[in-house]
Protein backbone atom coordinates (compact mmCIF):
# COMPACT_ATOMS: atom_id res chain seq x y z
CA UNK A 1 0.00 0.00 0.00
CA UNK A 2 1.04 3.78 -0.12
CA UNK A 3 1.12 5.48 2.94
CA UNK A 4 2.91 8.97 4.02
CA UNK A 5 6.17 7.92 6.32
CA UNK A 6 8.29 10.35 8.18
CA UNK A 7 12.00 10.12 7.57
CA UNK A 8 13.32 13.01 9.89
CA UNK A 9 12.41 17.25 10.73
CA UNK A 10 10.66 19.06 7.47
CA UNK A 11 11.13 15.24 5.95
CA UNK A 12 7.73 13.08 5.33
CA UNK A 13 7.59 10.97 2.00
CA UNK A 14 4.84 8.51 0.37
CA UNK A 15 5.92 5.38 -0.11
CA UNK A 16 4.95 1.89 -0.73
CA UNK A 17 5.02 -0.62 2.65
CA UNK A 18 4.02 -3.50 3.61
CA UNK A 19 -0.04 -3.66 3.47
CA UNK A 20 -1.49 -3.99 7.27
CA UNK A 21 -2.61 -7.34 8.50
CA UNK A 22 -4.81 -8.62 11.69
CA UNK A 23 -2.95 -9.30 14.47
CA UNK A 24 -5.38 -9.86 17.24
CA UNK A 25 -9.09 -11.06 17.58
CA UNK A 26 -10.18 -7.47 18.16
CA UNK A 27 -8.61 -5.63 15.06
CA UNK A 28 -10.22 -4.25 12.03
CA UNK A 29 -8.51 -3.56 8.91
CA UNK A 30 -9.68 -0.31 7.49
CA UNK A 31 -9.49 0.81 3.92
CA UNK A 32 -8.83 4.67 4.50
CA UNK A 33 -11.31 6.74 2.32
CA UNK A 34 -10.17 10.59 4.43
CA UNK A 35 -7.52 11.46 6.69
CA UNK A 36 -6.62 14.99 7.49
CA UNK A 37 -3.54 16.63 8.53
CA UNK A 38 -3.63 17.77 12.19
CA UNK A 39 -2.10 20.69 13.79
CA UNK A 40 -0.27 18.44 16.55
CA UNK A 41 0.67 16.41 13.33
CA UNK A 42 2.97 19.34 12.70
CA UNK A 43 5.01 19.13 16.07
CA UNK A 44 5.98 15.68 14.53
CA UNK A 45 6.72 17.04 11.41
CA UNK A 46 9.05 19.89 12.72
CA UNK A 47 11.04 17.61 14.86
CA UNK A 48 9.66 17.89 18.11
CA UNK A 49 8.12 14.59 19.35
CA UNK A 50 10.78 12.29 20.82
CA UNK A 51 10.68 9.22 19.76
CA UNK A 52 9.84 9.21 16.21
CA UNK A 53 11.69 6.01 14.05
CA UNK A 54 12.08 6.70 9.98
CA UNK A 55 9.38 4.84 8.49
CA UNK A 56 6.75 5.44 10.86
CA UNK A 57 3.26 6.07 8.99
CA UNK A 58 2.09 9.29 10.40
CA UNK A 59 -1.65 10.41 10.60
CA UNK A 60 -4.35 10.37 13.78
CA UNK A 61 -7.22 11.86 11.72
CA UNK A 62 -8.75 8.78 9.60
CA UNK A 63 -12.02 7.25 8.75
CA UNK A 64 -12.79 4.49 6.20
CA UNK A 65 -14.20 1.23 5.10
CA UNK A 66 -13.92 -1.89 7.39
CA UNK A 67 -11.90 -4.48 4.92
CA UNK A 68 -11.38 -7.58 7.61
CA UNK A 69 -12.42 -8.27 10.86
CA UNK A 70 -10.63 -10.09 13.61
CA UNK A 71 -13.24 -13.21 15.28
CA UNK A 72 -13.65 -11.46 18.85
CA UNK A 73 -15.10 -8.03 16.97
CA UNK A 74 -18.21 -7.19 18.25
CA UNK A 75 -20.82 -5.25 16.00
CA UNK A 76 -18.60 -4.41 12.70
CA UNK A 77 -18.53 -6.33 9.93
CA UNK A 78 -16.85 -6.05 6.49
CA UNK A 79 -18.37 -2.82 4.77
CA UNK A 80 -18.97 -0.82 7.34
CA UNK A 81 -18.52 3.26 7.23
CA UNK A 82 -16.39 4.21 10.58
CA UNK A 83 -14.64 6.88 12.12
CA UNK A 84 -11.70 6.02 14.13
CA UNK A 85 -10.59 7.78 17.31
CA UNK A 86 -7.13 8.78 17.73
CA UNK A 87 -7.26 7.63 21.35
CA UNK A 88 -6.91 3.80 21.04
CA UNK A 89 -8.45 2.23 23.88
CA UNK A 90 -9.37 -0.73 25.91
CA UNK A 91 -12.86 -0.22 27.17
CA UNK A 92 -12.25 -1.92 30.68
CA UNK A 93 -8.82 -0.77 31.88
CA UNK A 94 -9.30 1.75 36.09
CA UNK A 95 -9.83 4.58 33.42
CA UNK A 96 -11.34 3.03 30.59
CA UNK A 97 -14.52 2.46 33.11
CA UNK A 98 -14.04 5.85 34.55
CA UNK A 99 -14.54 7.09 30.87
CA UNK A 100 -10.94 8.90 30.60
CA UNK A 101 -10.65 6.64 27.30
CA UNK A 102 -7.10 8.74 26.80
CA UNK A 103 -5.15 7.68 30.39
CA UNK A 104 -6.20 4.05 29.03
CA UNK A 105 -3.71 1.26 31.09
CA UNK A 106 -3.37 -0.97 28.37
CA UNK A 107 -2.38 0.36 24.82
CA UNK A 108 0.77 2.25 25.25
CA UNK A 109 3.56 1.03 27.27
CA UNK A 110 5.92 3.22 24.97
CA UNK A 111 6.30 6.33 27.02
CA UNK A 112 7.64 4.15 30.26
CA UNK A 113 10.46 2.40 28.05
CA UNK A 114 11.54 5.68 26.81
CA UNK A 115 11.67 8.07 29.40
CA UNK A 116 13.31 4.51 31.16
CA UNK A 117 11.10 5.01 34.10
CA UNK A 118 9.71 1.79 35.82
CA UNK A 119 6.88 4.03 37.63
CA UNK A 120 6.51 6.49 34.20
CA UNK A 121 2.37 6.05 33.61
CA UNK A 122 1.80 6.08 30.13
CA UNK A 123 -1.60 7.80 28.95
CA UNK A 124 -3.29 5.93 26.20
CA UNK A 125 -1.89 4.54 22.64
CA UNK A 126 -2.45 7.23 19.76
CA UNK A 127 -2.19 6.35 15.79
CA UNK A 128 0.87 7.51 14.02
CA UNK A 129 1.99 9.33 16.90
CA UNK A 130 5.59 8.29 18.14
CA UNK A 131 6.69 5.39 20.19
CA UNK A 132 6.25 7.31 22.95
CA UNK A 133 2.73 6.89 21.97
CA UNK A 134 2.92 2.99 21.37
CA UNK A 135 4.47 2.81 18.34
CA UNK A 136 0.77 2.53 16.36
CA UNK A 137 0.90 2.62 12.39
CA UNK A 138 -0.88 5.69 11.38
CA UNK A 139 -4.19 6.77 9.10
CA UNK A 140 -2.22 8.90 6.34
CA UNK A 141 -2.07 5.70 4.61
CA UNK A 142 -4.59 3.19 2.09
CA UNK A 143 -5.02 1.61 4.71
CA UNK A 144 -4.58 1.04 8.89
CA UNK A 145 -4.81 -1.87 11.38
CA UNK A 146 -7.53 -0.08 14.35
CA UNK A 147 -6.60 -2.06 17.09
CA UNK A 148 -9.62 -2.35 20.18
CA UNK A 149 -11.95 -1.93 17.54
CA UNK A 150 -14.46 -2.94 19.88
CA UNK A 151 -14.20 0.53 21.49
CA UNK A 152 -14.03 3.27 19.24
CA UNK A 153 -14.65 3.36 15.74
CA UNK A 154 -18.33 4.81 14.85
CA UNK A 155 -20.56 3.71 12.47
CA UNK A 156 -21.64 6.16 10.28
CA UNK A 157 -25.28 6.34 8.94
CA UNK A 158 -26.41 6.76 5.38
CA UNK A 159 -26.45 10.51 4.28
CA UNK A 160 -23.58 11.98 5.88
CA UNK A 161 -20.17 12.02 3.77
CA UNK A 162 -16.71 11.79 5.00
CA UNK A 163 -16.11 15.53 5.36
CA UNK A 164 -19.05 15.86 7.56
CA UNK A 165 -17.71 13.37 9.94
CA UNK A 166 -14.20 12.97 9.72
CA UNK A 167 -13.34 15.43 12.65
CA UNK A 168 -15.21 13.35 14.86
CA UNK A 169 -11.77 11.38 15.12
CA UNK A 170 -9.81 14.46 16.93
CA UNK A 171 -10.37 17.92 16.63
CA UNK A 172 -14.12 18.28 16.95
CA UNK A 173 -14.11 16.45 20.23
CA UNK A 174 -11.04 18.33 21.25
CA UNK A 175 -12.63 21.36 20.80
CA UNK A 176 -15.43 20.31 22.80
CA UNK A 177 -13.72 18.97 25.64
CA UNK A 178 -12.18 22.22 25.33
CA UNK A 179 -15.46 23.82 25.95
CA UNK A 180 -16.57 21.84 28.52
CA UNK A 181 -14.10 21.66 30.59
CA UNK A 182 -13.97 25.54 30.45
CA UNK A 183 -17.26 25.57 31.72
CA UNK A 184 -18.62 27.03 28.61
CA UNK A 185 -22.82 27.71 29.26
CA UNK A 186 -25.48 30.44 28.01
CA UNK A 187 -24.24 33.85 28.26
CA UNK A 188 -20.37 32.81 29.23
CA UNK A 189 -17.53 35.16 27.93
CA UNK A 190 -14.37 33.08 26.91
CA UNK A 191 -11.21 34.03 25.29
CA UNK A 192 -9.46 31.13 22.79
CA UNK A 193 -5.82 31.29 22.21
CA UNK A 194 -4.73 29.66 18.99
CA UNK A 195 -6.65 30.19 15.51
CA UNK A 196 -6.03 26.70 14.37
CA UNK A 197 -7.97 23.74 13.55
CA UNK A 198 -8.42 23.29 17.25
CA UNK A 199 -8.87 26.84 17.87
CA UNK A 200 -11.70 26.86 15.24
CA UNK A 201 -13.41 23.68 17.28
CA UNK A 202 -13.06 25.24 20.28
CA UNK A 203 -14.92 28.46 18.63
CA UNK A 204 -17.67 26.46 16.78
CA UNK A 205 -18.31 24.26 20.63
CA UNK A 206 -17.77 27.61 22.61
CA UNK A 207 -20.95 28.83 20.46
CA UNK A 208 -23.01 25.73 20.53
CA UNK A 209 -22.79 25.89 24.17
CA UNK A 210 -24.20 29.35 24.24
CA UNK A 211 -21.16 31.45 24.68
CA UNK A 212 -22.35 35.41 24.21
CA UNK A 213 -18.84 36.48 23.76
CA UNK A 214 -15.53 35.00 22.83
CA UNK A 215 -12.13 36.87 21.89
CA UNK A 216 -9.74 34.35 19.57
CA UNK A 217 -6.17 35.62 19.85
CA UNK A 218 -3.55 35.05 17.04
CA UNK A 219 -0.91 36.10 14.78
CA UNK A 220 -2.59 35.08 11.74
CA UNK A 221 -4.83 37.41 9.85
CA UNK A 222 -6.78 35.10 7.42
CA UNK A 223 -7.47 32.62 10.08
CA UNK A 224 -8.87 35.09 12.51
CA UNK A 225 -10.96 36.96 9.72
CA UNK A 226 -12.70 33.26 8.90
CA UNK A 227 -13.54 32.66 12.21
CA UNK A 228 -14.61 36.18 12.90
CA UNK A 229 -16.71 35.57 10.12
CA UNK A 230 -17.56 32.09 10.81
CA UNK A 231 -17.99 32.34 14.33
CA UNK A 232 -18.66 35.97 15.30
CA UNK A 233 -15.34 36.27 17.41
CA UNK A 234 -13.76 39.22 18.53
CA UNK A 235 -10.26 39.02 16.27
CA UNK A 236 -7.04 39.34 18.41
CA UNK A 237 -4.04 39.73 16.20
CA UNK A 238 -1.00 39.79 18.90
CA UNK A 239 1.10 40.80 16.06
CA UNK A 240 -0.25 44.13 16.11
CA UNK A 241 -1.03 43.83 19.67
CA UNK A 242 1.65 42.95 22.62
CA UNK A 243 -0.14 42.14 25.25
CA UNK A 244 -3.72 40.69 24.14
CA UNK A 245 -4.81 40.06 27.82
CA UNK A 246 -4.72 43.77 28.27
CA UNK A 247 -7.45 44.00 25.53
CA UNK A 248 -9.83 41.23 27.01
CA UNK A 249 -9.54 43.06 30.41
CA UNK A 250 -10.07 46.78 28.91
CA UNK A 251 -13.11 44.56 27.22
CA UNK A 252 -14.38 43.13 30.10
CA UNK A 253 -14.52 46.25 32.83
CA UNK A 254 -11.58 44.86 34.15
CA UNK A 255 -12.70 41.87 35.10
CA UNK A 256 -11.53 39.28 31.99
CA UNK A 257 -13.25 36.38 30.40
CA UNK A 258 -15.24 33.57 32.54
CA UNK A 259 -12.60 31.04 30.76
CA UNK A 260 -9.59 30.65 28.58
CA UNK A 261 -8.68 27.95 26.19
CA UNK A 262 -5.25 27.50 25.41
CA UNK A 263 -5.08 25.90 21.97
CA UNK A 264 -1.80 27.02 21.39
CA UNK A 265 -0.03 24.44 23.08
CA UNK A 266 4.08 23.90 23.42
CA UNK A 267 5.06 25.67 20.48
CA UNK A 268 3.79 29.19 21.39
CA UNK A 269 6.40 31.73 20.59
CA UNK A 270 8.10 32.50 23.84
CA UNK A 271 10.82 35.32 24.77
CA UNK A 272 14.73 35.37 23.84
CA UNK A 273 15.46 33.14 27.85
CA UNK A 274 12.51 30.91 26.99
CA UNK A 275 13.74 29.87 23.82
CA UNK A 276 17.74 29.73 25.28
CA UNK A 277 16.12 27.35 27.67
CA UNK A 278 14.21 24.86 25.23
CA UNK A 279 18.22 25.04 23.35
CA UNK A 280 19.58 23.91 26.23
CA UNK A 281 17.21 21.19 27.16
CA UNK A 282 15.98 22.73 30.30
CA UNK A 283 12.66 23.78 29.12
CA UNK A 284 10.36 21.94 27.25
CA UNK A 285 7.70 24.49 26.37
CA UNK A 286 6.93 28.57 26.13
CA UNK A 287 4.94 29.94 28.78
CA UNK A 288 3.73 32.78 26.83
CA UNK A 289 0.01 31.44 26.10
CA UNK A 290 -0.51 30.07 29.25
CA UNK A 291 0.59 33.56 31.03
CA UNK A 292 -1.44 34.98 28.82
CA UNK A 293 -4.72 33.00 30.26
CA UNK A 294 -4.10 33.49 33.32
CA UNK A 295 -4.04 37.22 32.56
CA UNK A 296 -7.13 37.38 31.04
CA UNK A 297 -9.22 34.76 33.21
CA UNK A 298 -11.22 36.51 35.64
CA UNK A 299 -10.80 35.75 39.27
CA UNK A 300 -12.73 32.32 39.66
CA UNK A 301 -12.64 31.53 36.13
CA UNK A 302 -11.30 28.20 34.26
CA UNK A 303 -8.24 27.90 32.24
CA UNK A 304 -9.05 24.70 29.72
CA UNK A 305 -6.12 23.54 27.59
CA UNK A 306 -6.42 21.40 24.69
CA UNK A 307 -2.91 22.53 23.15
CA UNK A 308 0.01 19.89 23.86
CA UNK A 309 2.56 20.27 25.85
CA UNK A 310 5.97 18.68 27.07
CA UNK A 311 8.76 19.26 29.65
CA UNK A 312 9.06 21.94 32.22
CA UNK A 313 7.80 25.83 31.68
CA UNK A 314 9.59 28.82 32.38
CA UNK A 315 7.24 31.31 34.01
CA UNK A 316 4.22 29.57 34.91
CA UNK A 317 3.33 32.05 37.07
CA UNK A 318 1.41 29.68 40.16
CA UNK A 319 0.88 32.76 42.60
CA UNK A 320 -1.17 34.65 40.16
CA UNK A 321 -3.47 32.10 39.31
CA UNK A 322 -3.58 30.66 43.02
CA UNK A 323 -4.36 34.44 43.92
CA UNK A 324 -7.14 34.48 41.35
CA UNK A 325 -8.58 31.11 42.76
CA UNK A 326 -8.55 29.52 38.69
CA UNK A 327 -8.95 26.04 38.03
CA UNK A 328 -7.23 24.35 35.22
CA UNK A 329 -8.34 21.43 33.68
CA UNK A 330 -6.33 19.65 30.40
CA UNK A 331 -5.32 16.82 28.89
CA UNK A 332 -5.34 14.90 25.81
CA UNK A 333 -9.15 14.01 24.25
CA UNK A 334 -11.82 11.22 25.31
CA UNK A 335 -12.65 11.19 22.29
CA UNK A 336 -14.91 8.26 22.79
CA UNK A 337 -16.92 9.91 24.92
CA UNK A 338 -17.96 12.77 22.83
CA UNK A 339 -18.10 10.66 19.75
CA UNK A 340 -21.71 9.76 19.59
CA UNK A 341 -23.26 12.76 20.77
CA UNK A 342 -21.44 15.04 18.69
CA UNK A 343 -22.14 12.72 15.53
CA UNK A 344 -26.01 13.17 17.05
CA UNK A 345 -25.19 17.24 15.99
CA UNK A 346 -24.02 16.49 12.87
CA UNK A 347 -26.85 14.23 11.40
CA UNK A 348 -29.39 16.52 12.97
CA UNK A 349 -27.52 19.56 11.21
CA UNK A 350 -26.56 21.82 14.29
CA UNK A 351 -22.95 21.59 13.77
CA UNK A 352 -20.64 21.49 10.49
CA UNK A 353 -17.03 21.00 11.44
CA UNK A 354 -16.34 20.64 7.51
CA UNK A 355 -16.66 24.50 7.26
CA UNK A 356 -13.59 24.72 8.21
CA UNK A 357 -11.61 22.23 5.22
CA UNK A 358 -9.56 24.95 3.03
CA UNK A 359 -7.45 22.49 0.96
CA UNK A 360 -8.41 19.05 -0.56
CA UNK A 361 -5.58 17.14 -1.57
CA UNK A 362 -4.56 13.35 -3.22
CA UNK A 363 -2.39 11.23 -0.31
CA UNK A 364 0.26 11.01 -2.93
CA UNK A 365 0.37 14.78 -2.13
CA UNK A 366 0.87 14.77 1.46
CA UNK A 367 4.00 15.85 1.54
CA UNK A 368 2.81 19.27 -0.20
CA UNK A 369 0.12 19.30 2.34
CA UNK A 370 2.42 19.20 4.99
CA UNK A 371 4.46 22.14 4.03
CA UNK A 372 1.36 24.27 3.01
CA UNK A 373 -0.15 23.82 6.32
CA UNK A 374 3.48 24.14 7.97
CA UNK A 375 4.07 27.51 6.61
CA UNK A 376 0.38 28.91 6.24
CA UNK A 377 0.16 29.16 2.38
CA UNK A 378 -2.98 29.55 0.28
CA UNK A 379 -4.68 30.67 3.18
CA UNK A 380 -5.01 27.09 4.95
CA UNK A 381 -6.57 26.15 7.33
CA UNK A 382 -7.36 22.31 7.33
CA UNK A 383 -6.05 19.38 4.85
CA UNK A 384 -8.24 16.65 3.89
CA UNK A 385 -6.09 13.83 2.06
CA UNK A 386 -7.79 11.12 -0.11
CA UNK A 387 -6.02 7.94 -0.81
Amino acid sequence: MRALTYQGAKDVRVETVPDPVITANDDIVLRVTATAICGSDLHIYRGKIPGMKDGDILGHEFMGVVEDAGPGVNGLQRGDRVVVPFVIACGSCFYCDKTLFAACENTNTGRGAILNKKNATPGAGLFGYSHLYGGYAGGQAEYVRVPRANVGPLKIPEGLNDEQVLFLSDILPTGYQAAVNAQVGPGACVAIFGAGPVGLMSALCARFLGAQQIFMVDHNEYRLRFAAETYGVIPINFDKDEDPAEIILGATNGHGVDATIDAVGFEAKGSALETALTAIKLEGSSGKALRQCIAATRRGGVVSVPGVYAGFIHGFLFGDAFDKGLTFKMGQTHAQKFMPELLQHIAEGRMKPEVIISHRMKLEDAARGYEIFEQRQEECRKVVLTP
